[in-house]
């Protein structure tokens, strides 16, 4: 049996330490609790470390069950190749935190991250987000431009949503995925850029095929190496140990002394079928710590369980395109969802897309989705 001393470990390089740590912690949910906790502790008594804390969403590979340890050990797979790979599952599942995982573990973590949403923008405009632009290429080029591709040189590119995008640009990115080449909109010359490719999406692209709407070849070429996020309902025995996780969270966020859940409460959120995954139940969860009053969570402070208001056959008609009457309505939506796309989209009876064209007829910037990509310098 092999035997380690301190003075043994001294010797291994602390990155290289950290990141045998991480792969036992995914395998150990115990050890990744206590990380995650240890973390926290030492995050509080640094002012200057407040930007890692983990954020709202970062509890979405938190689980016990098999699907979710099945999906940790893939991630720690796929982190050791540069094979393109593609995320589906619902949304709020996780599928940028899974992302970003890959990243993290692989030989481009030093590298840029870079996420694009692909249904996020106009069709006109993803071409020159993706690949950039030469100066006169359009009404308004006033200078050369990169774009979200040639900032993630030497990293990962995230496309978000990759069953939205265009069917003419699709063809554009199995061109790059082939010969790690792409021209600029406008351009002749062909720029080589280093990136791994990890999509995501919640569109079954089988059926996407089928309907026309996405190359079969482009698919093939994505799935090379596969992850299927479950959703929440599909593993329930992961609920509690969220809901403690997004209390702990919540509670250090808002400066109150909450220490767990009423019987009754974790009993209404292991019931609950939560169409918006882990991310609607952080968000309830976070609103029951500032709606509350007592030391547990009690039912009464799960407020957000109620079900999305489905239209009704005789309900009034929806608000015009663009009316003050559509923005309303947006907007209340966005407040009683927390910002999730899914359930805003649910409650107003849209599809996502056309939820995205709504936020853009009416210039509404979120934290999640439309928020400008990261621009490199």
């Amino acid at each position: 049996m092999l035997r380690l001393t301190l003075d043994d470990l001294s010797r291994v390089p602390v990155e290289r330490l950290a990141q045998l740590l991480m792969e036992w912690a995914l395998r150990d949910q115990k050890l990744l609790t206590r990380l995650h906790a240890t973390i926290e502790e030492n995050n509080g008594s640094s002012p200057d470390m407040a930007d890692a804390r983990p954020q709202s969403g970062s509890a979405d590979l938190i689980g016990q069950s098999a699907a979710v340890r099945h999906a940790l050990d893939m991630i720690v797979r796929f982190a050791r190749n540069e094979e393109p790979v593609l995320i589906t599952g619902e949304s709020g599942t996780g599928k940028e935190l899974a992302a970003r995982a890959v990243h993290d573990r692989s030989l481009r973590r030093d590298g840029p991250f870079v996420a694009v949403n692909c249904a996020a923008f106009p069709a006109t405009l993803v071409a020159s987000e993706l690949f950039g632009y030469e100066k006169g290429a359009f009404t308004g080029a006033l200078a050369r431009t990169k774009g979200q591709i040639e900032h993630a040189n030497g990293g990962t590119l995230f496309l978000d949503e990759i069953g939205d995008m265009p069917v003419d640009l699709q063809g554009h990115l199995l061109r790059f995925l082939q010969d790690g080449r792409i021209v600029r909109v406008g351009g002749r010359e062909p720029i080589r850029v280093d990136v791994r490719i990890v999509a995501a999406t919640n569109v079954r692209l089988r059926e996407a095929i089928a309907e026309g709407r996405f190359r079969e070849d482009l698919y093939y070429r994505l799935n090379i190496l596969a992850l299927h996020l479950p959703p929440l309902r599909e593993r329930r025995e992961d609920i509690p140990l969220l809901a403690d996780y997004a209390l702990r969270q919540a509670t250090g966020q808002f400066g109150r002394d909450v220490s767990g859940f009423a019987p009754e409460a974790m009993d209404a959120l292991r019931r609950h079928d939560w169409p918006g995954n882990v991310r609607e139940l952080m968000a309830v969860v976070r609103r029951a710590v500032v709606i509350g009053d007592s030391a547990i969570v009690t039912p009464a402070d799960l407020s957000g369980l109620k079900e999305p208001s489905r239209p009704a056959s005789g309900a009034a008609p929806r608000p015009l395109p663009g009316s003050d009457q559509e923005r309303a309505a947006l907007i209340e939506a966005l407040a009683g969802t927390q910002e999730n796309i899914t359930l805003t989209a649910h409650e107003l009876g849209v599809s996502r897309v056309t939820l995205y064209r709504m936020l853009r007829r009416h210039s509404i910037s979120l934290t999640r989705g439309l928020k400008a990509p990261p621009i490199a310098g």
